[in-house]
């Protein structure tokens, strides 16, 4: 009988998605990738999938490696896709991609299967990662899969398959909406949400956040720290890049911190809605463009603002295992050696206040900036610095005059 690996969330697609897959003979492998979800519990998920016939269900533990070696180098290049979208979901597909397949390779399996629809782009990231990884790949994708697609037209039909089944999921007819939980963030899409005029926010439940209107109704101080751009410090205290996220994600989700309502242009050229929370990541973000403004010179920092959008694109595409990404990811380590120091932030329903930055190597130098001393700085230099800067408009205004 042939085998595949399953990646596996125990949500409703790919629950349905297992028991499809035995009915076409396949033995199933599960794999959950455990990224320390908010909300699940991830022995349930394992055990559950034995139970609905997988010939095998395990679950890989990343969480650390998706914090360390994913999240923070996007974080470093203050990569948001277009310009609001931290990119949570994203990030962690290429992650799940390579564990599938090390253990397809463990399992002798000769397909790779994933719940991603035809619609969107999470098809894209597991697919151009694990060809990546392994060339030969064969994937199974059954919402790509006509028979499959005519069997289950939509969300309702999965429900109701579920309910057939004894199947235990939490999409129901009533919220049908789709979301994707980590511990970078969650995101909520479908259902209602397809409809941009409803208000996203009144009917989600959220999983890491309270409203702004039900925050303290007063400010919560943190101080982070880094070191050559990684966070390190939370409060004076060490923290693994793990605990650094889930430890913010408490202290910002109490603040209402990092609710964002988008309608974002996927990669496959359609338009979709989606309502995400991430707290503890909007913090660091917030905290790490802080101490660079200490730290990173101008140039430097200008060059990666213009790079930031390509690596946001790459990231929301899938495209991780490629050159250029691995490139990339080497300047943003070269670029980060400096960014060091430590930020104090308030976080006050929903938003978040600066409140303090040092860095023993800062480039500010209040002497030279102060309005009220001559420091270092000769105001009478300016004066030749601008006869050259202007010198190519005076040529253009004298040739070709405008009208003013």
């Amino acid at each position: 009988m042939p085998s595949c690996v399953l990646a596996y969330s125990g949500g409703l697609d790919t629950s349905v998605i297992l028991n499809w897959l035995q009915e076409e003979g396949y033995d199933v492998h599960c794999v959950y990738v455990y990224f320390g979800q908010p909300g699940e519990d991830h022995e349930a998920m394992v055990e559950k999938a034995n139970k609905h016939g997988a010939a095998s269900s395990r679950l890989i533990d990343v969480q650390e490696e998706l914090c360390r070696d994913f999240a923070f180098p996007v974080l470093q290049w203050q990569a948001k896709y277009e310009t609001t979208y931290l990119l949570g979901t994203s990030i962690a597909r290429p992650l799940i991609s390579k564990a599938c397949l090390q253990v397809a390779r463990e399992v002798n399996a000769e397909a790779y299967a994933h719940g991603a629809t035809g619609k969107g782009n999470d098809q894209c990231r597991f697919q151009l990662a694990a060809e990546a990884l392994q060339p030969d790949v064969k994937m199974i994708a059954p919402w790509r899969i006509k028979r499959f697609r005519d069997r289950f037209p939509g969300r309702r039909e999965l429900i109701q398959y579920c309910a057939e089944h004894n199947i235990d999921v939490q999409a129901t007819a009533e919220k049908p909406y789709s979301s994707d939980a980590n511990c970078l963030h969650v995101s909520y899409e479908a259902g209602r949400l397809e409809d941009p005029a409803v208000n996203g926010y009144d009917i989600i439940d959220f999983a890491m956040t309270v409203s702004p209107e039900e925050a303290p109704d007063a400010r919560e101080n943190v101080r982070i720290g880094f070191e050559s751009g990684v966070p390190v410090t939370l409060n004076g205290e060490a923290k693994t890049p793990f605990q650094m996220v889930t430890a913010l994600n408490e202290i910002a989700g109490r603040n209402g911190v990092g609710r964002i309502d988008i309608i974002e242009n996927r990669f496959v050229g359609m338009k979709s809605r989606g309502v995400y929370e991430a707290p503890g990541m909007t913090v660091l973000y917030a905290a790490h463009q802080a101490i660079e403004q200490l730290t990173l010179d101008r140039d430097l920092t200008h060059l990666r603002d213009r790079l930031s959008p390509e690596v946001a694109e790459m990231v929301y595409y899938g495209f991780w295992y490629v050159p250029k990404m691995d490139a990339l990811l080497s300047f943003i380590k070269k670029a980060q050696e400096r960014v060091t120091g430590e930020v104090s932030l308030n976080l006050y329903k929903g938003n978040i206040l600066m409140d303090a930055r040092h860095a023993e190597k800062s480039l500010y130098d209040a002497e030279i900036a102060s309005m009220d001393e001559e420091g270092a700085y000769n105001q009478d230099d300016a004066e030749g610095f601008l006869r050259i800067m202007g010198l190519p408009s005076r040529v253009q205004g004298g040739v070709y005059p405008r009208e003013y």
